[in-house]
């Protein structure tokens, strides 16, 4: 078992790593996640003191408007679960955040191992693809995060996995697969797509069985043995359900539904993305299809388009593309991947059908990284398939020097586009986190007590790093933006160049101003000469206010 131990120390090496080089949380996703989490551990529950998204308080300005509210309207909450213990015990530290997602995160290279042996691969493909999960190319800066994408991964190849075991006559491990489908249901909303890949593979190899025993062609080209037994396939679904019940019962009593941005119809009928960010937006069905067959087409499009690049670049780092493409046709028969195959049409499917407008946003991503390990299997095996192909000796130019120099290559070439990727990333976020860094110390010097509201496009991000309550900025007219200011009385006002509703952009260009909007007290100015990367206006609930003079 040295060689699973190994590979966990490489993975958790890495990560850890890129934790130690950038330790905070470095878009809307990862804050959400630790303001929960430390809300958490200070005893508050599942609350926070800021709106990421009109959706999750009814996609309306409430009344009254109030902070801090209910978390968990839309994102789930196992991330912040996993983290609130080491809050607790260290403090409200980003490390504090980070460990945990690294120490499961990590648990996926000696997992893509297992699943090679498990399948019957050679060694030497186990080895190469759970180097590969260890630093899985231009995902990997993604897994340092302290948010889903760093325990989606693990959990959700183990759950094709043992879902495979099933296929091959182990029912108990297809009932833990239930149960891990689960966990990735509590992680994200998109979970469920692995429950329903789980309980899809269930009753195809029923009908599998029951089409045999009729005379008839399978669903897949398999042999005669014994379908997964009830048993199973019920302790599947209760072990599904023991954590997702719960979840739902306080869905429930908190918000009115299971998942308040889907029954609202928030998170599904959008026909552009601002819609998402908008209160008067109101989307339904109705006005879904009153878009038209050519709007409806072209977002579908928009949805399988990037799922297709999210899954080329960031789950194979596009040079492995091809080879996994090989070595999906070699195993398209093989029980050990036929729950993968069927998790990748699912959420592609999903991508297109369901969230197309998110898929682009990075939704898709989020779930889509559980099918990186079995990706890398495919992939080496593909590689070595073309070097069986080419190499003029049979099988053993699979197994000899050229072949291990060609995987040792691959992971070299993954490595190095994850050390690349990650610069130019976390030099981005960089950028990003000194803005903010810089709006935290200004709003000091202005003697801005801690309880003053600001809004801002990045509410959950903003309140990270000045620990200010605050709104999000609505996509909308400007006197929506001015009410949902007055009812959440905001004092502050913060525009950032690279994130800007349009409504505000004129405003941050040095257009002209509402009478309720000040001056700026404070900016960061282009390298451009453009305007500034960021922008603090104070906001005045009456004209009287000194601050909003000259507007």
């Amino acid at each position: 078992m040295r060689t699973p131990v190994v590979l966990y120390l490489i993975a958790l090496g890495v990560r850890a790593s890129l934790a130690l080089l950038f330790p905070d949380a470095a878009y809307p996703d990862s804050a959400y996640y630790v303001e929960v989490a430390r809300s958490i551990a200070a005893g508050h529950g599942l609350s926070v003191n800021f709106v990421w998204i009109f959706a999750e308080v009814g996609n309306r300005i409430p009344d009254p408007a109030v902070l801090p509210i209910a978390s968990n309207a839309h994102w789930l909450p196992l991330a912040s679960f996993i983290q609130a213990p080491f809050i607790s015990l260290l403090g409200p530290t980003a490390i504090a955040s980070a460990i945990p997602m690294i120490l499961v995160g990590s648990l996926v290279a000696p997992l893509t191992w297992l699943i090679a042996r498990d399948a019957g691969a050679r060694p030497l493909v186990a080895t190469t693809a759970g180097l590969i999960s260890a630093v899985p190319g231009a995902v990997t800066v993604l897994l340092a995060q302290p948010e889903t994408i760093a325990i989606q991964g693990p959990i959700v190849a183990a759950a094709l996995w043992l879902t495979a075991r099933g296929l091959k006559g182990d029912g108990r491990s297809f009932a833990v697969a239930g149960l891990l489908a689960g966990l990735a249901s509590l992680a994200r909303v998109d979970g469920v797509l692995l429950a329903g890949t789980v309980g899809l593979v269930w009753l195809a190899d029923r009908l599998r069985w029951w089409r045999n025993r009729h005379g008839r062609q399978s669903w897949a080209r398999v042999d005669d043995r014994l379908p997964i037994p009830v048993l199973p396939g019920l302790l599947a679904l209760v072990g599904f359900l023991v954590l997702m019940v719960p979840w739902w019962a306080r869905q429930i009593a908190t918000f009115g539904s299971i998942s308040p941005t889907t029954s609202n119809g928030a998170a599904l009928w959008i026909r552009s993305h601002d819609e998402w960010n908008s209160i008067t937006a109101a989307p339904s069905f109705q006005a879904w299809l009153a878009q038209g067959i050519p709007a409806i087409i072209g977002s579908r499009l928009v949805g399988l388009t990037a799922a297709a690049t999210q899954f080329a670049v960031l789950v194979c780092g596009v040079v492995l593309l091809p080879f996994v493409l090989i070595g999906a046709l070699a195993r398209r028969h093989s029980p050990d991947f036929q729950p993968w195959f069927a998790f990748a049409f699912v959420t592609f499917a999903a991508a297109t059908f369901v969230y197309p407008l998110h898929a682009g946003e990075g939704t898709f991503i989020h779930t889509a990284i559980g099918l990186a390990p079995h990706a890398s299997i495919l992939a080496v095996e593909g590689l070595l398939l073309v070097l069986s192909l080419f190499g003029g000796r049979g099988r053993r130019s699979s197994d000899g020097r050229p072949a291990v120099m060609a995987a040792g290559l691959l992971v070299i070439v993954m490595a190095g586009s994850a050390v690349a990727f990650a610069r130019s990333t976390q030099a981005a976020w960089a950028e990003v986190r000194d803005q903010r860094v810089a709006l935290a110390t200004e709003l000091d010097r202005l003697g801005a007590p801690q309880t003053d509201r600001l809004m801002s496009i990045d509410a959950g991000s903003i309140a990270y790093w000045t620990g200010h309550p605050g709104i999000v900025t609505p996509s909308d007219p400007l006197d929506t933006i001015q009410a949902a200011a007055k009812a959440y009385e905001v004092r502050w006002l913060v525009l950032e160049r690279t994130m800007v509703v349009p409504t505000l952009a004129p405003i941050l260009a040095g257009g002209p101003r509402p009478s309720w909007i000040g001056p700026p007290a404070f900016t960061l100015p282009s390298n451009d000469g453009g305007p500034p990367r960021l922008a603090l206006y104070p906001v005045c609930a009456s004209l009287g206010d000194p601050r909003c003079s000259g507007g």
